[in-house]
Protein backbone atom coordinates (compact mmCIF):
# COMPACT_ATOMS: atom_id res chain seq x y z
CA UNK A 1 0.00 0.00 0.00
CA UNK A 2 2.39 2.70 1.01
CA UNK A 3 4.51 1.63 -2.22
CA UNK A 4 1.72 2.33 -3.81
CA UNK A 5 1.06 5.73 -2.30
CA UNK A 6 4.64 6.70 -3.19
CA UNK A 7 4.06 5.83 -6.93
CA UNK A 8 0.57 7.85 -6.74
CA UNK A 9 1.65 10.74 -4.87
CA UNK A 10 1.51 14.32 -6.79
CA UNK A 11 4.32 16.45 -8.18
CA UNK A 12 3.13 19.67 -6.25
CA UNK A 13 1.51 20.21 -3.09
CA UNK A 14 0.11 23.02 -2.15
CA UNK A 15 2.38 24.88 -4.95
CA UNK A 16 5.44 23.52 -3.62
CA UNK A 17 7.39 21.01 -5.67
CA UNK A 18 8.19 17.63 -4.88
CA UNK A 19 11.73 17.40 -3.20
CA UNK A 20 13.94 14.01 -2.13
CA UNK A 21 13.69 12.65 1.26
CA UNK A 22 16.11 11.76 3.37
CA UNK A 23 16.44 9.18 3.89
CA UNK A 24 15.32 8.49 0.41
CA UNK A 25 12.48 5.90 1.08
CA UNK A 26 8.98 4.36 -0.67
CA UNK A 27 7.41 5.51 2.75
CA UNK A 28 8.31 9.35 2.84
CA UNK A 29 8.22 12.23 0.56
CA UNK A 30 8.62 16.13 0.89
CA UNK A 31 7.55 18.88 -1.24
CA UNK A 32 8.70 22.32 -0.75
CA UNK A 33 11.23 24.15 1.84
CA UNK A 34 10.45 24.31 4.75
CA UNK A 35 9.44 20.42 3.94
CA UNK A 36 5.56 19.23 3.97
CA UNK A 37 6.57 15.97 4.68
CA UNK A 38 4.21 12.79 4.35
CA UNK A 39 5.11 9.35 6.30
CA UNK A 40 3.04 6.02 5.53
CA UNK A 41 2.68 3.01 7.94
CA UNK A 42 3.29 5.13 11.15
CA UNK A 43 1.97 3.82 14.73
CA UNK A 44 -1.80 4.60 15.76
CA UNK A 45 -1.85 7.94 16.94
CA UNK A 46 -2.73 7.65 20.73
CA UNK A 47 -5.19 10.05 20.31
CA UNK A 48 -7.21 7.06 18.40
CA UNK A 49 -5.76 4.62 20.95
CA UNK A 50 -7.86 3.86 24.04
CA UNK A 51 -6.10 3.66 26.92
CA UNK A 52 -3.73 5.74 26.27
CA UNK A 53 -3.39 8.74 28.44
CA UNK A 54 -3.90 10.83 25.08
CA UNK A 55 -6.88 9.32 23.82
CA UNK A 56 -9.54 11.27 22.91
CA UNK A 57 -12.83 9.92 20.28
CA UNK A 58 -13.27 13.64 19.77
CA UNK A 59 -10.87 14.81 18.64
CA UNK A 60 -10.46 17.65 15.54
CA UNK A 61 -10.67 15.85 11.89
CA UNK A 62 -11.50 16.94 8.54
CA UNK A 63 -12.98 14.76 5.95
CA UNK A 64 -11.11 15.58 2.80
CA UNK A 65 -11.76 13.77 -0.67
CA UNK A 66 -13.37 10.99 1.24
CA UNK A 67 -10.41 10.22 3.50
CA UNK A 68 -10.31 11.42 7.13
CA UNK A 69 -7.55 13.23 8.96
CA UNK A 70 -6.87 13.52 12.48
CA UNK A 71 -5.53 17.27 13.34
CA UNK A 72 -2.60 18.07 15.82
CA UNK A 73 -1.81 21.50 16.06
CA UNK A 74 2.00 21.07 16.59
CA UNK A 75 5.28 23.94 17.62
CA UNK A 76 5.70 25.18 14.18
CA UNK A 77 2.33 23.55 11.95
CA UNK A 78 0.22 20.78 11.84
CA UNK A 79 0.53 16.99 11.97
CA UNK A 80 -2.22 15.20 9.78
CA UNK A 81 -2.95 11.42 10.39
CA UNK A 82 -5.71 9.49 8.08
CA UNK A 83 -7.99 8.06 10.56
CA UNK A 84 -10.00 5.46 8.41
CA UNK A 85 -7.26 3.37 6.50
CA UNK A 86 -5.84 0.18 6.59
CA UNK A 87 -2.37 1.82 7.04
CA UNK A 88 -1.79 4.99 9.04
CA UNK A 89 -0.53 8.11 6.55
CA UNK A 90 0.78 11.12 8.86
CA UNK A 91 1.54 14.51 6.92
CA UNK A 92 3.20 17.34 8.40
CA UNK A 93 2.78 20.70 7.46
CA UNK A 94 4.73 23.73 8.38
CA UNK A 95 2.72 26.54 9.47
CA UNK A 96 4.65 28.56 6.29
CA UNK A 97 1.92 26.75 4.53
CA UNK A 98 -1.15 28.76 6.12
CA UNK A 99 -4.42 27.21 5.72
CA UNK A 100 -2.76 24.14 6.47
CA UNK A 101 -5.31 22.25 5.49
CA UNK A 102 -4.74 23.28 1.91
CA UNK A 103 -2.05 20.34 1.13
CA UNK A 104 -4.86 17.96 2.05
CA UNK A 105 -6.81 18.86 -1.37
CA UNK A 106 -3.62 17.76 -2.92
CA UNK A 107 -3.00 14.32 -1.20
CA UNK A 108 -6.27 13.19 0.04
CA UNK A 109 -6.81 11.69 -3.61
CA UNK A 110 -3.84 9.60 -3.98
CA UNK A 111 -4.37 8.51 -0.41
CA UNK A 112 -8.18 6.81 -1.31
CA UNK A 113 -7.03 5.18 -4.21
CA UNK A 114 -4.06 3.55 -2.73
CA UNK A 115 -4.70 2.89 0.80
CA UNK A 116 -7.38 1.18 0.99
CA UNK A 117 -10.79 1.96 3.93
CA UNK A 118 -10.37 -0.19 7.07
CA UNK A 119 -13.43 -2.17 7.31
CA UNK A 120 -15.64 -2.06 10.04
CA UNK A 121 -16.66 -5.42 12.00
Amino acid sequence: MCRSLHDALPKRVDGQSRGEADPVSDYTAVWGDPAIELRCGVPEPARLTPGDEEYNPTADAAEVNQVSWLMEKQDGGYRFTTTDRVAYVELTVPDDYKPEVEALADLSGAVKSAVPKQRKD
